[in-house]
C-alpha cells in the first residue's frame, strides 16, 4: 500500500534531485528520506530511482508515480481540510426528519439557533410521522429524527438500538366548536364527548384516540380523518365535530371558531430526538440535538 508520506518524499526527491535536499525540504534527515524511498519501492514492487554517484533520476515507473502524486496529495489535502471543517462545524450536513407539529414549533427555533452558531452547517428537512420516520433513520436515510410515542400506549416501539434525546412531554387537549356546550368548561373527561362526531388526525394519533375512547367505554364515531392539523382545527371550528390534539399542534395553529379544553385524566405523549449511536458523535448532529433540546425547554 502506498503511503502519502512516501509520495511526498518521492515528489521532493524528484524536485530537488537528492535525498539530502529533499530531507531539508521535508524537515527530516537524508537517511529518513532514503528509508522512505526503499519502503515505497517495496510497496510498488519496482525501482523508482536510479542512483548514479551524486545524481538521482527517476525510472519510468518513478516518473509515472510522480505525475499521479500531485493529484493524489492535492485530493488528500482537500479531504483533510473538508473533514477538519466538518469536525470544527465550519461545514457539515444534517438530514432531519420531523412530524408536522414538531416542524412548525421546535424545528424553526432550533435551526435558527444552529445557523446563528454554525452558519456553515446545512440542514435538510423532511416530514414524516413515526414509525416511518424512525425506519428512515435506521435505513440511513436521515441523521436525526424527531419522533413521539404515547405514554402507556399498547405496542409502543422499542428504541433500545438508538440514541434517545428526551425533549418534552406533550399533553393532549380536547378541541370543541366555540358554541359547544363544553366550550367554557375547565376540563372534560373523554367520556363526556362519547356521543359527538369526531375529527381524527394521523393514523398513529387516530389509533391512540380509539384506544383511549375504548378505555373510557365507547368507540368514537369518526366522521372525518386528516393528517393536516390546520384542517382538523378548521373542521372543528365549522362545527363538524370534536377532536383531541397535542398541545404542540395547537400552538402552531390559530384555532378560529374552536376552543381548547383540558382533558382529564391527562393523556400525554413523549417527544424525543433520535439518532444512531455512531452519528451521535458527529459534531453537526450533536449540535442539532442540542439545539432541539434548547428549543424544547422554551416551550
Amino acid at each position: 500500500m502506498i503511503e502519502p508520506r512516501h509520495l511526498r518524499a518521492l515528489r521532493a526527491v524528484a524536485t530537488t534531485g537528492s535525498f539530502s535536499a529533499a530531507g531539508r525540504e521535508l524537515g527530516c534527515t537524508q537517511p529518513a528520506v532514503s528509508q522512505q524511498m526503499k519502503a515505497l519501492e517495496t510497496s510498488v514492487g519496482t525501482p523508482l530511482l536510479v542512483r548514479s554517484g551524486r545524481e538521482m533520476r527517476l525510472t519510468e515507473a518513478g516518473e509515472a508515480l510522480v505525475r499521479h502524486a500531485s493529484g493524489i496529495l492535492a485530493g488528500l489535502t482537500a479531504a483533510e481540510e473538508e473533514v477538519a471543517a466538518i469536525a470544527g462545524l465550519r461545514a457539515g450536513r444534517v438530514r432531519l426528519v420531523s412530524f408536522p407539529s414538531g416542524s412548525s414549533t421546535l424545528v424553526p427555533t432550533a435551526l435558527a439557533a444552529l445557523r446563528a452558531a454554525h452558519p456553515g452547517t446545512r440542514v435538510f428537512l423532511e416530514e414524516a410521522e413515526p414509525p416511518h420516520s424512525v425506519d428512515l433513520l435506521r435505513a440511513g436515510d436521515c441523521d436525526v429524527t424527531l419522533a413521539f410515542r404515547y405514554a402507556d400506549a399498547a405496542g409502543a416501539e422499542e428504541w433500545d438500538d438508538l440514541v434517545v434525546r428526551p425533549l418534552l412531554t406533550d399533553r393532549l387537549v380536547a378541541l370543541v366548536p366555540e358554541r359547544h356546550r363544553l366550550a367554557g368548561a375547565r376540563s372534560v373527561a373523554i367520556g363526556d364527548l362519547a356521543a359527538e362526531p369526531w375529527i381524527a388526525g394521523c393514523p398513529r394519533c387516530r389509533g391512540q384516540l380509539v384506544e383511549v375512547c375504548e378505555g373510557a367505554g365507547f368507540t368514537p364515531r369518526i366522521d372525518f380523518a386528516t393528517d393536516d392539523y390546520p384542517a382538523v382545527v378548521g373542521l372543528v371550528g365549522a362545527g363538524l365535530g370534536v377532536a383531541v390534539l397535542p398541545q404542540l399542534a395547537i400552538e402552531s395553529v390559530r384555532p378560529r371558531g374552536a376552543r381548547t379544553v383540558a382533558l382529564e385524566p391527562a393523556v400525554r405523549r413523549e417527544i424525543v430526538a433520535l439518532t444512531l449511536p455512531d452519528l451521535a458523535h458527529v459534531p453537526a448532529v450533536a449540535a442539532t440535538l442540542e439545539q432541539l433540546a434548547r428549543a424544547a425547554r422554551r416551550q
